[in-house]
Formats: C-alpha cells, sequence, structure tokens
C-alpha cells in the first residue's frame, strides 16, 4: 500500500486519525493507545511514511496493533505464554567451561537473579549445562503473577523482549526499573557476543542479531512511552 493521506492527526482519545480518518487495527478497531507520548510517537511513524508503508519502520503501530487484537481479548492467555518462559530461564543455565565465559555469567546474570530472589521471594535453581533443571512451583506461580498484572499494552511490549531473549526475569527487571534496556540487551546476548569475540561473527549472524535489536528496541520504546511512572521505589542494580 502506497501513502494516500496527507494530514496526520490525533483525537482527544489518542487515535491517530489520516485525513480526518481514524487508523484501524487489522482487526477492524480503532487504534486508541493508553498515553498521549505513545499517540504522538505513532503518529510519527505515519508522518514518516514516503512512497510505500513499510511495516518494519512502523515498529510502534505493529506492537499497538498487537496489544489490541491479539493480547487485549485475553490478557491472561498471553501472559501464561511469557510466564512459560520462567520454566526455562535463559540466566539459570550456565556454562561448564571456559572460565572466562563461567565468570562473566556469573557477573552480569548473577544480580539479575539476586534481584527477582528479593523482589518476589523466590527460590531460583540455577543449572550447569544444558539439561533441564526444574523451579519451583512457587517461584513460576509468583513469576506467572508479576508478569500477568500487566495490562495488554504491557505485555505487547514485552512479547520481543521475553522472547528474543529467552529470560523473563531480565524482562521483568526491565519492567519494573530494575535494570536497564542495555543492561537487559547485554545479559541476554552474553553468549552470542562470547563466541563472536572468540570466533568472529558471520554476515549472516550480524543480519540476525541486528533484526533481533531492532525488535527488542521497539518492545522497550513501546513499554517506556506507555506505561505511567512507577511510583514504586524498587531496588535497581548498580
Amino acid at each position: 500500500m502506497k501513502r494516500f493521506w496527507t494530514d496526520v492527526t490525533l483525537d482527544d482519545t489518542r487515535i491517530v486519525h489520516l485525513d480526518g480518518k481514524p487508523v484501524r487495527t487489522p482487526g477492524r478497531v480503532p487504534l486508541a493507545v493508553p498515553t498521549q507520548t505513545l499517540a504522538e510517537a505513532i503518529a510519527a511513524e505515519w508522518r514518516a511514511v514516503e512512497g510505500e508503508i513499510d511495516p518494519r519502520t512502523m515498529p510502534l503501530t505493529g506492537l499497538a496493533n498487537a496489544a489490541i487484537d491479539r493480547v487485549a481479548p485475553d490478557p491472561a492467555l498471553f501472559a501464561r505464554g511469557l510466564a512459560s518462559y520462567a520454566e526455562s530461564d535463559l540466566l539459570c543455565y550456565r556454562a561448564e567451561s571456559p572460565d572466562d565465559l563461567v565468570a562473566r555469567q556469573a557477573q552480569i546474570w548473577d544480580p539479575l537473579l539476586d534481584w527477582a530472589r528479593g523482589r518476589y521471594d523466590v527460590q531460583i535453581e540455577v543449572a550447569t549445562g544444558i539439561l533441564h533443571r526444574a523451579q519451583p512451583a512457587a517461584t513460576l506461580t509468583r513469576l506467572g503473577t508479576a508478569i500477568a498484572a500487566r495490562d495488554a499494552f504491557a505485555l505487547a511490549a514485552l512479547s520481543p523482549i521475553v522472547t528474543i531473549g529467552g529470560s523473563l526475569i531480565a524482562a521483568l527487571a526491565l519492567a519494573e526499573g530494575a535494570a536497564s534496556a542495555e543492561q537487559v540487551w547485554d545479559a541476554v546476548t552474553l553468549d552470542e557476543e562470547y563466541q563472536a569475540e572468540r570466533w568472529g561473527r558471520d554476515p549472516l549472524a550480524a543480519a540476525g542479531i541486528k533484526a533481533r535489536r531492532r525488535d527488542f528496541d521497539a518492545g522497550v520504546r513501546f513499554l517506556a512511552l506507555g506505561q505511567a511512572a512507577d511510583e514504586a521505589d524498587h531496588p535497581t542494580l548498580a
């Protein structure tokens, strides 16, 4: 589809309008979002379109579509899908060797696990190697409750962060302000970066991580723009 509109405006319900007509999701629902800052950012994506529409250049619009059409009809079901990542969280599976990788994993991953243990009062099992280590049922329940407490827009934002990184704990730390986006990205790409440092990165792998970073950053930005400031004073990582 090529650009067919001239003016992009917002109404008082935070719906983007193209030449006076509301933008709708693929499910034909008006694209209304929870905050003015997110609405303005989505409007900016539509204003920036030149020629044909490229969804890759409109990630906030895509996440808003997902929040409304996919998540909002059953947020609890969507949250359960994200909660399942706690059963085999990336941060809980450590290398046996070499020593420098083992040390780097401990340095970057342990603070996130320690935060989760304190924040949710849970026990988290850590395994060496790739064999599955079951987490306590109470831990899975509490982490699942934490992600289920998010609204549809926050869940849509956290979805790429959880799935790209393979860590529910890192995503929750980001959502609660206990870790920055860079800390989380460094944590969930630690193993890849270590291998790239040792053996180099081929062009295909480089393109793949660039695409993943683009989607990760979109989720981070969507989360920040779509949620009100959290007044709770949660501890942050150093």
